[in-house]
């Protein structure tokens, strides 16, 4: 079996490298794209005959809002947008007239739409860009812990209860407690539009906090199964400098999370939605809004279109930067073999044991009470009888929040288990997938939303839809990776040569590698989907009054957190709550093998008389080449 140290990964970073990209997989990839791109298109292009709406109706009311909408003028404007032939051959003619470069005129403003799309997704990437190097800031003052203890040799993931607090903080709840304290009480900075570098501080801040946490907690995870492979001790013996250790572990470990990272870049740019909504920016995510409720069909195709080519453009650097920097290991097979983590002692179950107790004590303290009943004042205090006082209608906040528990954590873990499932089966073919992954991933959740509530009616059920729909494609880009990286270490690359067919060696050796960091990733994605949800139910896309859903309880709570903060306290508290557990859930180990017996004690004794003698001597290189 091949050394862990090998040149061809670990040696200079500067050193140039080829980038033998295979034909037939390229071609794979590519179809795998195009074929994705053109059935989202086509599936936006009949979404109104899916929603059984009439899109002269909705041209009329974002063209003439108090106008009277009479039959001549739903038949003027049907002519005008060709929709006589109905709405399949309108989007017949609108193909041909895309595949010469006309994506066509706006069915509400009539002008056309690839300028004004092109105009607020460059708004988007500067502020895609401004929140990236927060996330940077952040997710690298996350990871200081886990280097320093990968170098002393404890290579232990950490529990990451910061990263998870920063995980858990909606991004329209941080953007409006930024927007009060620096914008209304300070008055540091501006509180709206976009016309200056000054105006991209705020939004950046609350799309780069989330992101960072989000990002730290998944890089420490990746950095400490680095840490833990053998060339690192090896490297420390030979007189290797701290630097350049850690440079080499950067190199090893960027590859394996590189595709996740794409996706959240993309994410960050087209999910910003809310933060575009709150600070008033002319965004593609607020463009992209804004067409699909007023049915524009052709600016939503535009916008959808344009970040789904973004997301390609991303999927695409992704994997040249994992070409380019294990290029060498993956051709020559000498990827190395992480070692397996230790069980967790006992003390690790401490920290998601209290986490759990609270939930289930947030759960169960508000059961028996009425969580519908108008029985106190408007915004009353808490007292003995309403320990968490009462919202904006006069109902009990405790009760509220007991009940919207079962139905928040309930949804969320069903939804990650569903999109780690999905994840996994789609990953394990990356080729095919990898349209898939990079297109599901350049759709927001609220878009989403909005095409689910469009078919079956904004509710709980189509929420869960929604996200789930998009929230699988990380999980599946890291798992794609993570196969990739297995199947070229030595011990996997040998065992069809000793026999071992294609499905054992994927049931048996690649699949056992892989389900561990993505159930891990899954856990730290359970606060981000809880999030998703939430934000659909803020939007009124999710469970609509007056259901007690956590979102929907936040969103009725915003207009009110000066009177009375706990209105958004206490279910922003019971989301960080979720994180919290989720994150050092995900940071536990436990050793599943089976068929080990107990030694007793004589056995024990015994072995350990027959084993008497010199210890063996370990030979250490001197030097790596």
């Amino acid at each position: 079996m091949a050394l862990s140290t090998s040149p061809s990964l670990v040696g200079p970073v500067g050193r140039r490298l080829r980038l033998p990209l295979g034909t037939g997989s390229a071609l794979i990839s590519g179809a795998s794209r195009l074929v994705t791109i053109l059935a989202v298109v086509f599936l936006l292009g009949v979404l109104p005959l899916l929603s059984g709406r009439d899109v002269a109706v909705s041209v009329f009311r974002s063209r003439y809002a108090e106008g009277e909408m009479t039959p001549e003028a739903l038949e003027s404007i049907r002519r005008e947008l060709g929709l006589e032939g109905g709405v399949l051959s309108a989007f017949l003619t609108w193909l041909g007239n895309a595949l010469q470069g006309d994506l066509g005129n706006s069915w509400t403003t009539r002008q056309p739409v690839l300028p004004a799309v092109l105009e607020a997704l460059g708004n988007s990437l500067i502020l895609m860009l401004a929140a990236l190097v927060v996330a940077t800031i952040l997710a690298t003052l996350l990871t200081i812990p886990t280097i320093r203890r990968g170098l002393q040799g404890k290579p232990a993931r950490t529990g990451g209860g910061v990263a998870a607090v920063f995980t858990a903080l909606p991004e329209f709840l941080l953007a409006a407690v930024l927007l009060v304290v620096f914008a209304v009480y300070l008055g540091w900075l501006p509180p709206f539009g976009w016309r200056g570098p000054q105006y991209v501080v705020l939004p950046a801040l609350a799309m780069g906090l989330t992101a960072g946490g989000f990002l730290g907690r998944l890089l420490s995870d990746a950095l400490a199964s680095t840490f833990s492979e053998r060339w690192v001790a090896t490297w420390q013996v030979a007189g290797y400098s701290t630097p350049r250790i850690v440079l080499a572990a950067l190199r090893r470990t960027i590859p394996g999370v590189a595709a996740p990272m794409s996706l959240i870049l993309v994410g960050i740019t087209a999910g910003a939605v809310v933060v575009e909504e709150v600070f008033a920016i002319p965004g593609i995510g607020q463009t992209t809004l804004a067409a699909a409720q007023a049915q524009d069909i052709p600016s939503l195709q535009a916008g959808v279109i344009v970040l789904m080519l973004l997301a390609v453009a991303f999927g695409i650097g992704a994997a040249l930067l994992r070409r380019l920097l294990l290029g060498p290991a993956l051709r020559s097979s000498s990827m190395p073999t992480p070692v397996p983590p230790a069980p967790s002692s006992r003390w690790a179950f401490v920290l998601p044991a209290v986490m759990l107790a609270l939930l289930v004590l947030v759960a169960v303290a508000g059961l028996p009470r009425d969580p519908f009943s108008v029985a106190f004042d408007r915004l009353q205090a808490p007292s003995w009888e309403l320990p968490l006082g009462a919202d904006s209608s006069g109902r009990d906040l405790l009760a509220r929040i007991s009940h919207g528990a079962l139905s928040t954590l309930g949804t969320g873990a069903i939804v990650a288990a569903v999109c780690f499932v999905i994840g996994i089966v789609v990953g394990l073919f990356p080729r095919i997938g990898v349209g898939p992954i990079e297109v599901t991933n350049a759709a927001p959740p609220i878009l989403a939303g909005l095409i689910t509530a469009a078919i079956v009616g904004p509710s709980a059920l189509g929420a869960a839809i929604a996200v789930t729909a998009v929230s699988w494609s990380p999980l599946a880009a890291h798992t794609a990776a993570l196969v990739a990286e297995v199947k070229a270490q030595p011990h996997v690359r040998i065992a069809p040569v000793l026999g071992v067919g294609r499905v054992r060696l994927m049931l048996r050796y690649v699949l056992p590698s892989v389900v561990g960091p993505v159930f891990r990733h899954a856990c730290l994605r359970l606060p981000g989907i809880a999030l998703a949800l939430a934000a659909l139910g803020f939007l009124g896309l999710g469970p609509q009054p007056p259901e007690s859903d956590w979102g929907l309880v936040l969103a009725e709570g915003m207009p009110y957190v000066e009177r009375s903060p706990l209105l958004v306290l206490v279910p922003a508290g019971s989301l960080v709550l979720l994180s919290v557990f989720a994150v050092s859930l995900s940071s536990i180990t436990v050793d599943l093998r089976r068929g080990r017996p107990r030694i007793s004690r004589r056995r024990r004794a015994l072995r350990s008389r027959v084993h008497t003698g010199p210890a063996p001597t370990v030979v250490v290189p001197t030097s790596v080449s």
